[in-house]
């Protein structure tokens, strides 16, 4: 897919992906060596953007494996179709008597098997492929078993069909939620990356080159404002996506700055559950997180970088009543 670690980060750049430089490193590597990426950290935080942002990189297909509690392995990998099979039997009835044992075999090939996402990328031919296989931390150990040979022999055994293996080997991200601990078998298979959300700089870096605002102390502003709202033990901190379309809905606001006059109006776009919506309505938080913004902001502007301080650890946290 990349020649070296540098053409990696310049087409991630131009795909508005920003990676350390760690990041970038064992990225490259497991594209080299053909290894697994498995990404652990909190919903939000560029995990799954990372495997399309590859993908668009190396100008390759996405085949996604969204994971979910019971997902079954005709969901994964598919199933035969038996419509087209019984179809195939109805058009060839008078040959059925002549060679049935060849048109049994027949049925049971590719042609009449409906592929899920794990087989389809193992067939591609003309582009590279990316597999991504999100929130694996969403099913049980059961299911993590059957992808341990996709992901260390590259092929899927299939009851009836047989082995199929790779044409291409797919570039596979794996991401977690942590919502429980993954086997150690699925883990030696894989390269390991921690992702958290971005610092106040790595941000507003982000919303330079994702949001459409010019207006660069707007754009530090969201990012002061989003590290404050992390370090609040909110229920669902804001993700990057959700900065990136705070972002888009000042712009067209018109909004030059973040203002706790505005809290009505913004809470629907910051707050996604009941418990931190009223805790956002206090009038005293609301306006302690715009002046962490604006602070974290200033910091970055005079070149200073946002303080030491844990957002929200300067101050108690609020109990005035709701305004």
């Amino acid at each position: 897919m990349f020649s070296s670690a540098a053409e990696l980060a310049n087409k991630l750049r131009a795909a508005r992906y920003i990676a350390d430089p760690v990041t970038l490193a064992v990225v490259y590597l497991a594209i080299r060596m053909r290894k697994p990426l498995l990404i652990e950290g909190p919903p939000g935080c560029g995990k799954t953007e990372l495997a399309y942002a590859v993908a668009e990189a190396a100008s390759a297909v996405v085949e996604r494996l969204q994971c979910y509690a019971g997902i079954t392995e005709e969901k994964a990998i598919g199933k035969f179709d038996e419509a087209l099979q019984k179809l195939f039997l109805e058009t060839q009835s008078e040959n059925l008597a002549k060679d049935w044992n060849d048109t049994r075999q027949r049925l049971h090939t590719l042609d009449f098997f409906v592929e899920g996402p794990l087989l389809r990328a193992l067939h591609y031919r003309e582009h590279p492929c990316v597999l991504l296989i999100d929130e694996i931390d969403k099913v049980d150990h059961g299911f993590e078993a059957l992808l341990l040979e996709v992901l260390s022999a590259w092929q899927i055994t299939v009851p009836k069909l047989g082995t199929i293996t790779a044409t291409t080997v797919p570039f596979v991200v794996l991401s977690s939620n942590e919502e429980r601990r993954l086997g150690d078998p699925l883990r030696r298979r894989c390269f390991y990356l921690r992702f958290d959300y971005p610092s106040v700089e790595r941000e507003t870096e982000i919303l330079s080159i994702r949001s459409r605002t010019e207006n660069a102390r707007l754009r530090s502003q969201l990012a002061g404002l989003a590290h404050a709202l992390r370090g609040w033990n909110m229920e669902k901190p804001p993700s990057i996506a959700e900065m990136l379309d705070l972002a888009q809905a000042l712009e067209i606001l018109g909004s030059e700055e973040i203002s706790h006059e505005q809290r009505d109006l913004l809470l629907p776009l910051l707050a996604k559950t009941d418990a931190d919506r009223k805790r956002l309505m206090l009038r005293a938080g609301f306006e302690g997180l715009v002046a962490d913004s604006k602070r974290y902001r200033d910091e970055l502007v005079a070149g200073k970088g946002p303080g030491k301080v844990t957002p929200g650890s300067e101050r108690a946290m609020p109990t005035e009543a709701v305004a």
